[in-house]
């Protein structure tokens, strides 16, 4: 069924002249107007600290469209055409009160009222603009008139935090009104997460600890901290990625089926699957999870400065940039089944993937054969970027007189079926903002328990004395990472084994 456009409404960007917005919520809603799903009653009121007006704000997103590695498909579309004439900006300091009495100004005068406000900048004025948009009646909602709020991570520095952030934010506004952005859950393929596994009796009936013996997550990237280093040595690989990208991945592989595909029983199901996470005492912290920091070399031909020598770090810096955790989900479906997460920064592939690894088959038919050592166990692989897609490996018999068995990929890509390729993964996100699905978007309970998890290994490596280990730039990581999980008899999957290459691997 064809998706209805989305109804009326002002899209109130604050951050509106930062990379965020230019390059992946401008882009997104280009699509959107494209394809129908916004019309000509979606306006754009850009707020900044930066002083221009509405030309100033159209000519630099003219100026970043053309430079897109699109052929000039985003400038040159009649959805950028059209969009650009309904794009408004104000500046302003988001702490004062003027600002605020401008937008409500603004929207005053709009046909609808409709209003979602996308917080794109940094996460110190999340409360403050929250509030203020409340104390100035800017959050009030009347019959046939919505008011939403998108935050964007990170949601907190720690379990603490977190929770003042909500308590702060639920004060003035209710949670229906809440969209707390994870940009991973807007790709067609995690979304596609739950209709794999709950449309497929096959894959259903076997998703549990009797027949998987273990999952990894990972998402890899071979860009280096650049000129994020005052942020990234605040912050670190486990903060910026753990509980809220991957626990997000890990929860749709872990939860229950909902009662229904409404968003509260999704979100329901999924806080269910993060509270189950065990809460590890320091001891248990300090053996479940390593990390690392990236030395300088060359990657892709590149030159990588270390970490610790680059601008706006500390030169004695104990932030992670690579980080590696074994995890358990206590319920009776997932009981003893560990889930193996990473994830780093310069390393050799940008790599996105869900493995879930079941176990091996018995060998006792094959007693007199050489088939043991060639039957590796089956895996479905779960690609989130690049490539997205999915592949199941499985083994079959190899031509021959004798019984030898070799493993084959049988490989889905989007690519290879649908045109996503100008999609930035914010267009499902934004969509759904608009028309009130909150299916995709995190919940307080839901983000309390992802930082309950993480809070041990935070407490242990902000107290001990030991030094992130070092990797080379172009590595899988550090050896402790390959250390935690071979101690089990395990292995990491090979980083950047895409669908596209692996597809055409030979047997």
């Amino acid at each position: 069924m064809d998706a209805a456009p989305s109804p009326p409404v002002t899209l109130v960007i604050f951050g509106a002249t930062g990379d965020l917005t230019r390059r992946l919520l401008v882009p997104a809603i280009i699509n959107l107007t494209q394809s129908g799903l916004t019309g000509d009653d979606l306006h754009i009121l850009g707020i900044g600290i930066e002083p221009g007006d509405d030309a100033m704000l159209v000519a630099r997103l003219d100026d970043f469209l053309a430079t897109l590695d699109d052929g000039g498909a985003h400038a040159a579309s009649d959805g950028w055409k059209r969009l650009r004439q309904r794009i408004a900006y104000t500046s302003g300091d988001f702490t004062r009160d003027e600002i605020y009495l401008d937008i409500k100004a603004r929207l005053a005068r709009a046909p609808d009222g409709n209003a979602a406000f996308y917080l794109a900048v940094p996460p110190q004025f999340f409360g403050t603009i929250v509030e203020k948009l409340a104390q100035h009646g800017l959050t009030s909602e009347s019959e046939g008139v919505f008011r939403r709020i998108a935050i964007e991570k990170p949601f907190g520095t720690d379990l603490s935090t977190a929770k003042a952030l909500n308590a702060r934010i639920l004060a003035k506004v209710s949670e229906s009104q809440v969209y707390r952005l994870d940009h991973f859950l807007g790709k067609e393929t995690v979304q596609n997460i739950l209709t794999t596994r709950f449309a497929n009796m096959m894959i259903e009936a076997l998703w549990n600890n009797n027949y998987i013996d273990h999952v990894q997550i990972t998402a890899a990237e071979t860009v280096d901290v650049g000129s994020r280093g005052k942020f990234y040595d605040a912050t670190g690989a486990l903060r910026d990625m753990v509980p809220n990208h991957l626990f997000q991945l890990l929860a749709m592989i872990a939860m229950e089926a909902p009662n229904g595909f409404g968003a509260e029983a999704i979100r329901s199901e999924k806080s269910k699957a993060l509270s189950a996470l065990r809460i590890y005492t320091p001891e248990e912290a300090a053996t479940h999870g390593v990390r690392g920091a990236y030395t300088g070399g060359e990657l892709n031909g590149n030159p990588v400065t270390a970490f610790r020598a680059t601008k706006d770090v500390s030169a004695d810096s104990n932030t992670e940039t690579f980080v590696a955790l074994k995890l358990f989900v206590d319920t009776w479906r997932w009981a003893g089944v560990p889930f193996y997460l990473r994830t780093g920064k310069a390393m050799t592939a940008r790599d996105t993937e869900i493995v879930v690894t079941f176990r091996q088959v018995p060998f006792a038919q094959f007693r007199e054969t050489d088939v043991k050592r060639n039957l590796p166990p089956n895996k479905l692989i779960i690609q989130v970027q690049p490539d997205e897609g999915l592949s199941m490996e499985v083994s079959i018999k190899s031509p021959g007189l004798s019984v030898d068995t070799v493993p084959v990929s049988l490989d889905f890509r989007y690519a290879d079926k649908f045109d996503i390729g100008k999609m930035t993964g914010y267009e499902s996100l934004l969509y759904d903002l608009f028309i009130g699905d909150q299916t995709l978007f995190q919940r307080a309970d839901g983000i309390e328990a992802g930082w309950a998890a993480v809070q041990p290994f935070l407490d242990v490596w902000a107290t001990e004395k030991k030094e992130p280990e070092t990797y080379a730039p172009g590595s899988m990581g550090p050896t402790c990472a390959e250390e935690l999980i071979r101690k089990d008899g395990r292995e990491w999957h090979a980083l950047g084994v895409t669908l596209h290459n692996h597809s055409r691997a030979k047997p």
